[in-house]
């Protein structure tokens, strides 16, 4: 196991200002997104769909459709405004734009106008498609190498537990009775997005040619002197034309066929998580037996398992960039979902089994193995993508990962569509589907990154 006697523990960037007011930001819009989302999914769920005259299936695609669109159409807009301008300035302008969101939305929920809420979700997915490349390419720039695995630690941590923290707040408000639902709603989501503005006040100003997290940094970090961010500017004009820098993002990546493969891993991870959580659901409903509740607690088994994951990745990884966990993680995420599908069917043929009986249990170890085994699989690949992209272009490679993030989660949709619906196979036949893959991309991804790349750890 390789440490570095120098590095203090992770944890000690939460002290940081040239760390905890982005970790806050990035924390609380996290948590924005997610309740807001849940929250209309369950208003859709439970009054929308009767009263628009629509089926729940259909509206709830609709959602994450407004919602994913953006990164599409606008990441690689967004990763030249990071590469070009102060990420300091435009994280208080993206989170102000998220403040606005957030009281449309508030009107939305209070006048049950669901044309209101579809315009605020899909705002919401602008802002975060801005808002990803800056705080990814933010790190790099605020953090030194050896601080980046600990710091993108905290940060997907941190963000598996606003995801949950957003999805279970959402569920417990919508529980309350008649108007005051809506009132606790509209509040808390103002509320949510007034401490972002709040954090992204403190987030300090950044040059991406400074030397990154200096102990003399803690009032402020470097920035840019004048004539060098008028040098940029002049060099790098913004290309408005999304249709095609979308592409172009892309293809400027895949240059880099090193760095272009550790970004299919990044999405591969998306691609994993999306299928295995879009599946909870009927896995509560079919084979755990539970109600609203038992969704909440296999996710909460998921996402503290991504949580302890990436916490333990600076302790058992060291703090150097490396490629050293990652086969261990990939065969857990195999491993762990061939038995997955396992569990389920042998709780299939064992149905008046009790909740503690032992394939349940089984399953619940499942997921918290999937997850742990994706916490250090995800953050070394993020390091690794901060590390060695340009920095003058960093912000627009973190734009392409986000591009790619949103094509594969689409992917495992199609193919979870035509698995379940189209060949009527079961979830256990879908898990085996992807545990295969996962071998597979695996390989890959390994295999190209270490050729095209070389040593990371140096």
């Amino acid at each position: 196991m390789s440490t570095n006697p120098t590095s203090p523990s992770q944890f000690a960037l939460l002290s940081k200002r040239r760390f905890l007011p982005m970790f806050l930001a990035q924390f609380l819009g996290a948590f924005n997104d997610n309740f807001f989302k849940q929250a209309l999914i369950l208003l859709l769920t439970y009054q929308g769909a009767q009263a628009l005259g629509m089926s729940v299936p259909l509206l709830n695609n609709l959602a994450a459709l407004l919602f994913i669109l953006p990164f599409f159409l606008l990441s690689s807009t967004a990763g030249q405004l990071a590469d070009v301008y102060s990420k300091q300035k435009l994280t208080v302008y993206i989170k102000l734009l998220e403040l606005l969101i957030a009281v449309i939305a508030a009107v939305g929920f209070m006048t049950h106008n669901y044309i209101l809420l579809f315009v605020a979700l899909f705002l919401l997915g602008v802002q975060s498609s801005f808002f990803g490349p800056i705080k990814y390419a933010y790190l790099p720039e605020a953090l030194p190498p050896h601080e980046l695995v600990g710091g993108n630690a905290l940060f997907q941590s941190g963000t598996s537990f606003s995801i949950l923290a957003g999805m279970i707040v959402a569920g417990v408000l919508l529980k309350f009775s008649g108007d005051l639902q809506m009132v606790l709603v509209s509040l808390l989501v103002i509320a949510v997005a007034a401490g972002g503005l709040g954090a992204a006040f403190f987030v300090p100003k950044t040059s991406p040619h400074a030397n990154p997290g200096t102990p003399s940094d803690e009032k402020e970090l470097p920035e840019a002197s004048t004539s060098d961010t008028a040098g940029i500017l002049k060099r790098e004009a913004i290309d408005w034309r999304f249709y095609r820098t979308t592409f172009t993002s892309v293809a400027e990546v895949w240059q880099n066929r090193g760095l272009f493969y550790v970004l299919i891993g990044i999405s591969w991870f998306w691609f994993y998580g999306a299928t295995l959580l879009t599946q909870i659901p009927e896995v509560t409903q079919v084979y755990v037996q539970a109600e609203e509740l038992g969704v909440i607690g296999l996710l909460l088994l998921f996402l503290v398992g991504v949580m302890t994951g990436s916490l333990l990745c600076k302790r058992l990884g060291g703090a150097e960039l490396s490629f050293k966990l990652l086969p261990y993680a990939l065969a857990g995420l195999s491993l762990f979902t061939l038995d997955m599908a396992w569990s389920l069917q042998q709780i299939a043929a064992t149905p008046e089994a009790g909740l503690t009986h032992v394939n349940r249990l089984k399953l619940y170890f499942d997921l918290l193995g999937i997850g742990v085994s994706g916490g250090l699989y995800i953050v070394p690949l993020y390091a690794i993508m901060q590390g060695k992209a340009e920095t003058n272009r960093r912000a627009r490679v973190v734009a392409a990962n986000n591009i790619l993030n949103a094509l594969f989660m689409v992917v495992a949709a199609i193919l979870a569509i035509i698995v379940l619906s189209l060949l009527s196979l079961s979830i256990s036949a879908l898990l085996v589907m992807i545990g295969a893959l996962n071998a597979l991309v695996g390989y890959l991804v390994l295999k190209k990154t270490q050729t095209l790349l070389g040593a990371v750890n140096h």
